[in-house]
């Protein structure tokens, strides 16, 4: 949290973490430029040399989301990124992850409904560790196993 937005995102980056190259590392052109390219994405760059500590709660995990960026993951997996944010954060949260898809898989794990219906393209409902179902969200809040397991009764 004393590290600034800039400092987190850098040590993030994907490259050698080896003790003698943190030690005498210095960033390339590049590297500034991937930097300034996740902040914009994040919508971070206003706060890039704030302490990560100062930021609301959203902009946290907005920060996190690119720092796992830094990092060049094929797959993006996200638990709960919008528990405990404003309704303001929760539309810009689910519109970052729906600009990310287009370039990385993302998977989201999260219980707000409203949320998962915003940014979903396919559903998979887990039960006790298994698959239960999987579709749109229409053909999950449609499917009578769900509706069974999670409402606990029957639609007729």
């Amino acid at each position: 949290e004393e590290l600034t937005v800039f400092e987190n995102i850098e040590l993030s980056l994907k490259g050698d973490k080896g003790i003698w190259t943190a030690l005498f590392h210095k960033l390339s052109g590049e590297q500034k430029d991937r930097i300034g390219e996740i902040l914009q994405t994040i919508g971070l760059v206003a706060e890039c040399y704030y302490p990560a500590g100062r930021l609301s709660h959203g902009q946290k995990q907005w920060l996190e989301i690119g720092m796992l960026l830094a990092a060049e993951p094929r797959v993006l997996l996200v638990d709960e990124p919008v528990a405990g944010m404003t309704g303001q954060e929760t539309e810009r949260t689910a519109e970052l992850l729906t600009s990310l898809a287009g370039e990385h898989s993302v998977i989201v794990v999260e219980h707000d409904m409203a949320f998962v219906r915003s940014i979903a393209r396919q559903v998979s409902v887990l039960h006790q560790g298994s698959v239960l179902a999987e579709g749109t969200m229409a053909e999950i809040q449609a499917n009578p196993e769900v509706i069974k397991v999670y409402l606990g009764e029957e639609q007729g």
